[in-house]
């Protein structure tokens, strides 16, 4: 930690922060932001202002981490312009193969190099990037998470960790590589940390991992996910508890019940498919199959009725043919997600996918999504329809992104719905009525 002299140099001092990715990122950020304002700073409108840039990447899709190269390209005609200006990329994105060597090689302005688990680390690194006249770098896989600051987006919802890291290895995620073998967190640090949010007046809280449901397998203590659930289901002053992500292989029957039993854990359940082809689902390692996951929809669907299930699809994965996508449609035209979440595979150096043959076309990847999307919007638009008149609990997040003259929140089950509201109901509870369904969203009035 920077000393009382160091952090006196950084007041009147500015910090910006650009997340890319999950909602694990935006959560780390919220760490960093913590860290910064802890040594003195505060926040920046945007980036021109500040005297800490911070680029917290993605490296998930390739796609993400086009994005953050073109916004290096473009900082470093703003390090000329502020040569003291500390900027660092953070994150998933330079854990990467070969992209520690492309920074050194093509973006040597960057100050500090790092990836997520040098979250406790942060003050160190960003006093020793500040006197050094070459890119600090952390790689290190291993870190302590626990008992940081924070500065939290919002004072009303909040992101809490649950675990860190996996040990899947899906065939076409690079996750594992770039967080590290899982670790879940001791269940009192959780139950603290949530308790005093509660108590703090936070009125919705979300349970992160890579995979929730094997949360507690690496700990000495005998506690499952279920088991935590209903430990912060017993909570008082807690509205709301969500959580994510699930994987169906380790998706309980016992969690479906804690689920359904407890009075403030909200109906919904995100669970990835991926595919709807066994054998596309062995190639990728997701360790079930199409049955399994079909008996998991029903077992859901019975014990919560009313429940929504979103799910997440990867199109054009490597070897997947007409027949193997027929069964995707198929899939997904049976069970009739509430949203689904449709991606191009995207080959990330490192996996085993990566090198796999039969990589399919960019255009037959392009025409499946469409057609998946085409598929998904309107059995959206029917389940949203059924919503029409009835009265919804809906937490007040904040302005609508499409329309500023409306507000925007969710309900239980996580449908999003916009409404026109004053800025006071923000962060409370109001009952809307609903008036119009359209394929991702609701429109409404307050009741």
């Amino acid at each position: 930690m920077q000393n009382s002299s160091a952090k006196e140099q950084s007041r009147d001092k500015k910090y910006f922060i650009a997340t890319y990715g999950c909602q694990m990122n935006v959560y780390d950020s919220e760490v960093l932001a913590g860290h910064l304002e802890e040594l003195g700073y505060s926040a920046a409108k945007n980036e021109e202002e500040a005297d800490v840039l911070i680029i917290n990447t993605c490296a998930v899709r390739k796609k993400a981490e086009e994005k953050v190269f073109s916004r290096l390209g473009m900082l470093r005609e703003l390090k000329r312009k502020k040569p003291d200006m500390i900027i660092a990329l953070w994150g998933c994105m330079v854990q990467q193969e070969g992209v520690a060597r492309k920074i050194k090689e093509r973006f040597n302005f960057i100050d500090l190099v790092s990836g997520p688990n040098a979250l406790g680390r942060f003050p160190e690194l960003l006093e020793t990037a500040g006197s050094s006249e070459q890119t600090v770098f952390d790689l290190n896989l291993s870190g302590e998470r626990e008992f940081l600051p924070i500065k939290r987006a919002k004072n009303f919802k909040a992101w809490v960790p649950i675990s860190h890291g996996c040990n899947n290895f899906c065939s076409y995620c690079i996750v594992p590589y770039v967080r590290g073998p899982e670790k879940s967190r001791l269940p009192e640090n959780v139950i603290a940390e949530v308790k005093e949010l509660a108590q703090s007046g936070f009125k919705e809280i979300t349970l992160l991992g890579q995979n929730v449901n094997s949360y507690g397998k690496d700990l000495q203590q005998k506690i499952d996910f279920a088991d935590l659930l209903c430990k912060l289901d017993q909570l008082d002053n807690l509205p709301r508890i969500r959580f994510m992500t699930s994987h169906p292989r380790d998706f309980s029957e016992k969690t479906v019940r804690a689920i359904a039993e407890g009075k403030n854990i909200c109906e919904h359940i995100h669970l990835p498919l991926q595919s709807g082809s066994d054998r596309i689902l062995e190639k990728m390692n997701r360790g079930y199959t199409r049955s399994y996951y079909l008996e998991l929809i029903d077992m859901i669907r019975k014990m919560i009725p009313g429940s929504s299930i979103t799910t997440d699809i990867i199109v054009g994965f490597p070897g997947e043919d007409e027949e193997d996508f027929a069964m995707t449609m198929e899939l997904m035209d049976k069970v009739r997600f509430d949203a689904a979440y449709i991606f191009v595979y995207s080959p990330r150096r490192g996996t085993k996918a990566a090198e796999m043959k039969n990589q399919v076309p960019a255009g037959v990847k392009r025409e499946r999504v469409i057609q998946l999307n085409k598929l998904q919007s309107g059995i959206v638009l029917e389940k949203n329809r059924l919503l029409l008149g009835s009265i919804q609990e809906i937490l007040v997040e904040g302005k609508s992104k499409t329309d500023k003259n409306m507000f925007t929140g969710r309900t239980r089950t996580n449908k999003i719905v916009h409404f026109p509201c004053s800025d006071n109901l923000l962060g409370k509870f109001v009952n809307v009525k609903i008036e119009e369904a359209r394929a991702w969203n609701l429109i409404g009035i307050i009741n």
